[in-house]
């Protein structure tokens, strides 16, 4: 199967019944603020309801109508460019490969059996670097080292295995989305079924600002969501994980595998946010092989984003949900870190956490 391919978007596949496929999956608990209290009757609730929580709830639930109306393929533009990676490749060639398309993730193929094979991420290399950190013996070995062999990467340095979720184009987007939760998945491959020969076939991979976008853009309901971020208890608020402008690189990578975060805040001494390190920073300092850099500091390290990096977004703890969905409407954001008036770090809104309240906030436990 080629590594790219970039065409307009082809006709609708057949809605058909998708086989099963799961990934790596942890249940997700769902927080008790975002159920009914025991005892009480939802209509019994409603009397206590003030107009701002009628309108939230009218929000959240046209938000949730239009999911199980449309489908994930809905989702895709009209044009748009699909990568795929054969797991025969190297490591360092597909390193090469997303920089050159400024992509942080691709869907592998594995071309001995023709299946889609999992989705390549960030993660992947950040694991790839924690092997080679505790094993400096076997570093000379990284050039020969294929995508193909990630999984005993996964089980020497004990994380999660490469996740192979995916879900049918034709499936409601509302099911991709509890997929997501789900999984703790930030993007989710569309996989198909060819009609003539039976096998698989990757149709594209949406993710969580796509979809958060695609609901900003048409769901007028979002205007409704005007109870604060502090209102309704979005993001989170203790024990962050946090690094200076000094910190190593590697010793941030380190935090970011061991709390299965994406991303740390940077701050002053005051707690001043200075910027937020990404996973996605890992890529840049490491393309051509340059490991023996991961000991220079974040400061250093952030000096080498492309010119078009999107920016680090924020926001107070008083900012309304709906403002949050037009920035997202207008903006590429992956998070939101939450500031006082004084810069200093309060939280952190994951896109994740943006994507579980507007689905399960005020649901059944199902």
């Amino acid at each position: 199967m080629p590594d790219t391919a970039e065409s307009t978007r082809p006709a609708a596949p057949n809605p058909v019944e998708p086989t099963a496929r799961h990934g790596h999956e942890s249940l997700i608990a769902q927080p008790s603020t975002f159920l009914l209290p025991r005892g009480h009757s939802r209509a019994m609730a409603e009397e206590s309801l003030t107009p701002v929580d009628k309108d939230q709830l009218q929000g959240l639930k046209s938000i949730r109508d239009f999911l199980k109306k449309r489908t994930s393929y809905d989702v895709l533009p009209l044009s748009f460019r699909l990568i795929i990676l054969n797991t025969d490749l190297l490591v360092k060639k597909s390193l090469n490969i997303l920089l050159q398309n400024g992509i942080v993730s691709a869907p592998l193929w594995d071309s001995h059996t023709s299946t889609f094979a999992g989705l390549l991420t960030t993660s992947d290399y950040i694991n790839v670097v924690q092997y080679y950190w505790q094993n400096p013996d076997a570093l000379s070995q990284v050039d020969q080292f294929r995508l193909s062999s990630l999984r005993e990467i996964e089980k020497a340095i004990n994380v999660q295995p490469l996740e192979t979720l995916s879900v049918h184009p034709m499936r409601p987007l509302y099911e991709a989305c509890r997929q997501m939760l789900k999984t703790r998945a930030r993007r989710i491959p569309l996989v198909d079924i060819d009609d003539e020969t039976g096998r698989e076939m990757v149709v594209s991979v949406i993710t969580q600002y796509r979809i958060l976008k695609f609901i900003a853009v048409n769901v007028e309901g979002t205007e409704l969501l005007k109870k604060s971020v502090s209102d309704i208890g979005l993001g989170t608020y203790g024990d962050l994980q946090t690094a200076s402008m000094d910190t190593p690189v590697i010793d941030v990578m380190h935090m970011m595998v061991k709390y299965n975060i994406s991303s740390v805040p940077i701050i002053d001494s005051d707690r001043r946010v200075l910027n937020v390190f990404e996973a996605v920073d890992v890529i840049a300092i490491i393309k051509g092989g340059a490991y023996e850099e991961l000991t220079t500091s974040v400061g250093e390290a952030l000096l080498k984003r492309a010119e078009d990096f999107a920016g680090i977004y924020t926001c107070s703890e008083e900012d309304r949900l709906n403002s949050i969905f037009d920035t997202i409407r207008k903006s590429r954001v992956h998070r939101l870190v939450v500031i006082d008036d004084e810069n200093r770090l309060r939280g952190i809104i994951s896109l994740s956490d943006i994507l579980q309240y507007v689905l399960l906030y005020g649901e059944d436990d199902d």
